[in-house]
């Protein structure tokens, strides 16, 4: 039986399907308005239809299960209605077809719930907006089991959006394009898909900071994050080269700052002062390790250590021990200097006045330097505005908590330094 679905690919959708057919792997980057997500909900459609497996899993995965319901579920009902035997489940965004497949309409905003799952195919929309732990804690496993009738043997994934910085979907599209033979990556912005008119992106340029057009519809991963804290400071040492090649002096010791997760990430920036400049040399940040696991950092990088800044919370002592961390830090041949608790926006300007003193090594705090671009406030749709309350919460904060810790600190070490009088008063006359 011939069945046509009402959808006409554009010729760049045709290429797409085309590409993506032959790799268990994708990365797309489009433009706002390219069409990829009516093209990939239609690619899961037609894998359902003709798969040869039995009982074959198909889902759409969106940032939250809301987006999932209001948008893609009419396309996905749109796109099958002239299938026979389909069935609908409102309540679950399911699609049953005849022939056993299944495609489901999830959300990533509950991911947890997803655990134990297999699925034949499975498309990312706008990954940037989802967890990070979604790929490699939910999607990757649930496409591992081989079954007969699978094109790939495992399930296939599309990872596809639009840049929001550096974060797990910037990695994954240079994952992507270090391994052709693996993946297929695209990625093209307005100005090269050719879809949207002129007069309307000159329009979006008009109503649109450049940082925000750049982003939206020219696919730029470079451009700053709305709302980011450090992305103008940031921008200026890319311009003036101070995020280069900088090597370990030995004559000079190595300075820490930390951020201490108890069930998250510890971040550590490691940094040399020269003179009034601040060369930035290494960075390291890992989740769910224990301060025994840090002090073999630190011994393993080889380092002169001098001072190792810690945030206020280190003092609190444990329920289960009775210890506080400064105290097992200190065994472990760490002593802490704690910085002082401020408000944020105090810690936040301590650290935007701080950058234009630095020198970044480009390779040894790649991971760090994302995570300080990509920093940024909350957007609130009543006010209008960008929040001062606090930033965002997410995994670029461990880097940018330990960021604020350092340029405190060396408030702190400048404030010691200072006399706190440079000349005796001299206001009592003897013969008045």
């Amino acid at each position: 039986m011939d069945i046509e679905i009402p959808y006409s690919p554009r010729p760049l959708q045709a290429y797409l399907h085309q590409e993506v057919a032959k790799r268990r792997w994708s990365c797309l980057v489009l433009h706002r308005r390219a069409g990829k997500s009516v093209m990939c909900i239609n690619h899961l459609i037609r894998d359902a239809i003709t798969t040869e497996e039995d009982n074959a899993r198909f889902a759409f995965l969106t940032g939250t299960y809301k987006q999932a319901k209001s948008i893609m579920w009419d396309y996905a009902k749109e796109f099958t209605r002239v299938i026979p035997g389909v069935r609908y489940h409102e309540t679950e965004l399911r699609v049953d077809l005849a022939n056993g497949s299944r495609i489901e309409l999830l959300g990533a905003d509950n991911y947890q719930t997803l655990r134990g799952r297999y699925f034949s195919g499975i498309v990312m929309d706008e990954m940037a907006d989802m967890p990070e732990p979604v790929l490699p804690e939910i999607v990757r496993p649930a496409l591992s089991d081989r079954r007969p009738g699978r094109k790939f043997g495992g399930g296939y994934m599309i990872a596809i959006g639009t840049p929001r910085g550096h974060n797990a979907f910037y990695d994954l599209y240079h994952e992507a394009t270090a391994a052709p033979d693996i993946w297929f990556s695209y990625l093209a912005g307005a100005s090269q898909t050719g879809i949207l008119p002129e007069d309307e992106l000159e329009s979006a340029r008009a109503m649109l900071s450049a940082d925000t057009y750049a982003q939206e519809y020219e696919c730029s991963w470079r451009a700053n994050i709305p709302g980011s804290i450090w992305g103008k400071e940031l921008q200026s040492l890319e311009e003036k080269d101070r995020i280069t090649e900088v090597p370990y002096d030995p004559a000079r010791k190595v300075h820490t700052a930390w951020d201490l997760g108890v069930a998250d990430a510890t971040a550590i920036w490691f940094y040399q002062s020269v003179g009034r400049a601040i060369h930035v040399i290494d960075y390291y940040e890992a989740r769910n390790e224990g301060l025994p696991h840090f002090a073999r950092v630190l011994d393993e990088r080889g380092y002169l250590y001098g001072r190792h800044y810690a945030p206020p919370d280190i003092q609190v002592r444990e329920l289960g021990t009775g210890r506080s961390r400064i105290e097992t830090a200190y065994d472990l041949g760490i002593g802490f200097r704690v910085v002082r608790k401020l408000p944020i926006e105090d810690g936040l300007h301590a650290g935007a006045v701080t950058l234009p003193l630095c020198m970044f090594d480009r390779q040894a705090c790649e991971r760090g330097l994302e995570a300080l671009r990509h920093y940024h406030r909350a957007y609130s749709v009543v006010a209008r505005s960008f929040s001062r309350s606090r930033p965002v919460h997410d995994w670029s904060s461990h880097a940018a908590d330990a960021w604020r810790y350092l340029a405190v600190g060396l408030e702190d070490d400048q404030r010691m330094a200072r006399a706190p009088q440079a000349h005796a008063k001299m206001e009592y006359q003897v013969f008045a």
